[in-house]
């Protein structure tokens, strides 16, 4: 039987089933896995592409990946991109993740994920969201784009762009920056955050209003209540409508009565007596 021949640039294969597992050793220095339902891809001088659909799940030493489909390509698999259905975790930086597109640079250390994005930092309890984010492990920062929003603790933070530092816990906000603390309220242009200390350094049409805990005004309002009756206020005086004098207290006014009743009683007796 003659042999067949195939060439390098026109070679192709189809493979149909469950699963698949592939391993290869790059110049990454890191071993990729990929398993799927269906698989199909081709070989050349220049890049190699490998097509992954259906429970599609990319694993290397950095980063996990399951999609609706796959593709994996550029020399020794550099490059992977993702789309439909997409959750996966970030191993070296703790980073759960979810969105509906990805790629990611295998020799730059480079993921950016785009359309309804949600990453959780696990380390740090932080919850992120937005349509695209892009997160270098290299430098451990993630870039936030349309939409942000970032919860921490009782903090939540938004904006139109944002930069987010890991290791330092520094968050970045610009574009309608705005961060909730419970019931204070802080906004402006630029907001620098320090998620550790929840120090807030803003710029730019700065506003912001702050409530006062209820259990404070409480206490305030009763010590006033306790100030106002050991202290009664003095009583007024008031003024004689027809005199436009100024009256006594009751008391006082029947003793001047009795005065004046026994002054004129003086002078009768002095008239009478008189006469």
């Amino acid at each position: 039987m003659k042999a067949k021949r195939f060439s390098k640039k026109t070679a192709h294969f189809l493979v149909s089933f469950f699963a698949i597992f592939f391993f290869a050793a790059s110049a990454f220095a890191e071993k990729i896995s990929f398993s799927a339902r269906t698989m199909s891809g081709r070989a050349g001088s220049k890049e190699d592409t490998t097509e992954l659909s259906g429970n599609a799940s990319v694993v290397t030493e950095s980063i996990e990946v399951k999609a609706d489909s796959i593709q994996l390509s550029g020399k020794e698999f550099r490059y992977v991109s993702a789309s439909g259905k997409i959750s996966g975790i970030h191993k070296e930086s703790n980073l759960e993740f979810s969105a509906d597109n990805l790629k990611y640079d295998r020799e730059m250390k480079v993921v950016t994920l785009s359309g309804n994005v949600s990453l959780t930092d696990i380390d740090n309890d932080v919850k992120a969201a937005a349509q695209i984010i892009e997160y270098n492990s290299e430098t451990d920062i993630a870039v936030l784009q349309i939409d942000v929003r970032l919860e921490q603790k009782k903090n939540v933070c938004t904006s139109a762009y944002a930069i987010y530092r890991k290791k330092e816990q520094m968050l970045e906000l610009n574009g309608s920056a705005k961060v909730v603390q419970d019931d204070d309220t802080f906004s402006a242009q630029a907001i620098t955050f320090n998620m550790d200390t929840e120090e807030i350094l803003m710029e730019g049409n700065v506003r912001g209003s702050v409530t006062d805990d209820g259990k404070k005004d409480s206490q305030e309002k009763n010590s006033d209540e306790k100030i106002s009756n050991e202290n009664p206020p003095p009583q007024e005086n008031s003024l004689d409508e027809n005199s436009g004098k100024e009256n006594s207290s009751p008391k006082n006014s029947a003793a001047d009565e009795q005065i004046d009743g026994a002054e004129t009683e003086s002078e009768n007796s002095s008239g009478e007596n008189d006469e």
